[in-house]
């Protein structure tokens, strides 16, 4: 049978939880997006955070989350670590990223419940939406087809989780919420050519490329697919209130109502980075899913998300970033 979420009701003030009070683990608190989580959890006061490195915590193996929940005690757990990368990384790692990936959250959702957590917030992906979903993307979609081939292990694993959240609430009351950030960007965004989504690399061949002389850069696809980004910090601030707010198995997406295709994306960047060379497209590269738009109402309605950080000023500050890294 097919999984249909359930509805749930307009949150209220007076259910507003507050995180100050609260012992935190942040699993992927040293990455990207939990580096912006932290830092706004810092600022609405919570002391008692736990940032578990994979050293120390294998998230796979289900005694180490057994162990970290029993040693940190925790009220709230934000679970952001994941094997993810662009689409070449997909490509080469289709079954450890579908493994590692469920088996993090499996775990996860299991010793919250053998620990009695009082809140388990899931970040999932928007690669769990069919290949061919109608724009703008909404919730009910989800099941409605195969994801993009290239994405689609660790969308599916993803998603999965949030039928298990679903059944566990159903179950054993634990309250769990599933988000789907759209596409995110920012400072300390990962840089890395063989690992990185597009527009830190499309900003890094821009950048090195000035600094060759070069008068081209090469870019995957055809420049047709089209996305959505949503700043980092934007996204952070956008868990919090999920956090404090929210209180349904219902998966919520997280967006910036914004869709811009690869080709007029890569020219935006071209122009803040100062680039005035050419562009050329590697059409035998695959592109990914052909479009990518979200229906954030949802966020608005149950939460009160709304994205605030201007996409071109976004780009602005991830382009200073990583020049401040170039030349520290």
């Amino acid at each position: 049978m097919m999984y249909e979420p359930s509805r749930a009701h307009r949150w209220a003030a007076s259910e507003k939880v507050d995180l100050s009070k609260k012992r935190v683990v942040v699993t992927g608190g040293a990455g990207f997006l939990g580096f912006a989580l932290l830092a706004r959890l810092e600022r609405i006061g919570c002391a008692g955070m736990v940032i578990p490195r994979s050293a120390h915590c294998d998230l796979i193996d289900r005694l180490a989350v057994r162990d970290l929940l029993r040693e940190a005690r925790p009220d709230i757990v934000f679970h952001l670590a994941a094997r993810v990368g662009g689409i070449g990384a997909n490509q080469k790692n289709p079954g450890k990223y579908f493994y590692e990936n469920l088996q993090m959250g499996v775990n996860l959702v299991e010793e919250a419940r053998a620990h009695s957590i009082e809140k388990l917030i899931l970040v999932g992906t928007i690669c769990s939406y069919p290949k061919f979903t109608s724009v703008p993307f909404r919730e009910e979609n989800l099941w409605d087809g195969y994801p993009e081939e290239t994405n689609a292990p660790y969308g599916i694993a993803k998603k999965a989780l949030a039928v298990m959240a679903e059944a566990y609430r159903a179950q054993y009351g634990l309250n769990t919420i599933c988000l789907l950030p759209v596409n995110l960007y920012g400072p300390r965004d990962n840089f890395d050519l063989e690992t990185s989504h597009v527009i830190p690399a499309m900003i890094r061949k821009c950048v090195e490329a000035q600094g060759k002389n070069s008068h081209e850069i090469v870019l995957w696809g055809d420049g047709t697919p089209t996305r959505e980004f949503l700043y980092v910090d934007d996204c952070a601030r956008g868990l919090v209130l999920a956090a404090e707010r929210y209180d349904s198995s219902d998966p919520v997406n997280l967006g910036a109502g914004l869709e811009i295709s690869m080709r007029d994306l890569a020219h935006m960047i071209a122009r803040l980075t100062g680039f005035g060379g050419q562009i050329r497209w590697d059409v035998g590269r695959p592109n990914g899913q052909p479009r990518r738009s979200l229906d954030t109402r949802r966020a608005e309605d149950r939460f009160g998300f709304k994205a605030e950080t201007g996409f071109e000023d976004g780009l602005k500050q991830t382009i200073a970033w990583f020049r401040s890294q170039q030349t520290g």
